[in-house]
């Protein structure tokens, strides 16, 4: 265990200085590649894609959120940012009348900080955090063996727009496309993340 501990705050303090540094580029990169990349992308929507449940058998197809706002974010259970659990259920208890669904993704790209089963997943997510939103099965989220849903995003955004580390989150509008990535520094209560969400919702 102390050796785990040991392990993830290797992987995530240069990490963190890394992360630091990327919303100085984020803003105009969003908007510009964005735009560069929907030319040859813009045939997909989020709606297009489904994802396997964390418990239980019913796909969680984006198709059913027709009409919502959805922030999908990547989450670990052993990450200095887990804490943001607690904000992104805030989140979406606050705005999900309003028409927000959060839904977490868990991971274990990164620092292997998500090792965790299925079921051991949910009593943690459950069981310290109170978390109600959505939670798919665990997935890749990087790499050649991403979710097509991060393919398509990847695709979208540009390299710039692929999460670098755990609590990655992707903003869809209501019709189904990708209208912004923030990083994981980014959290849940951050005033730009939700000046963005409150402008979909409108």
């Amino acid at each position: 265990m102390k050796y785990q501990r040991s392990l993830s705050r290797t992987f995530c303090i240069p990490v963190l200085m890394g992360l630091l540094l990327l919303p100085f580029w984020q803003a105009s990169a969003t908007t510009t590649e964005a735009t560069t990349n929907m030319t040859t992308n813009d045939m997909k929507t989020a709606y297009d894609f489904s994802f396997e449940p964390l418990i239980g058998d019913e796909p969680i197809a984006l198709s059913q959120f027709k009409g919502k706002v959805l922030l999908i974010v990547n989450t670990a259970s052993k990450c200095g940012f887990t804490g943001q659990y607690a904000g992104l259920e805030k989140l979406y208890e606050t705005y999900k009348d309003r028409g927000l669904v959060v839904i977490g993704v868990p991971s274990n790209d990164f620092g292997q900080q998500e090792p965790g089963t299925n079921d051991e997943i949910a009593h943690f997510c459950k069981l310290n955090y109170g978390v109600s939103f959505p939670i798919t099965d665990k997935e890749d989220v990087i790499g050649d063996h991403a979710h097509p849903f991060y393919i398509w995003a990847k695709k979208t955004f540009g390299v710039l727009g692929v999460p670098k580390w755990n609590f990655h989150k992707y903003l869809i509008d209501r019709q189904g496309h990708l209208v912004d990535y923030f990083y994981s520094t980014t959290g849940p209560d951050n005033g730009r993340l939700i000046k963005a969400i409150e402008k979909l919702l409108k």
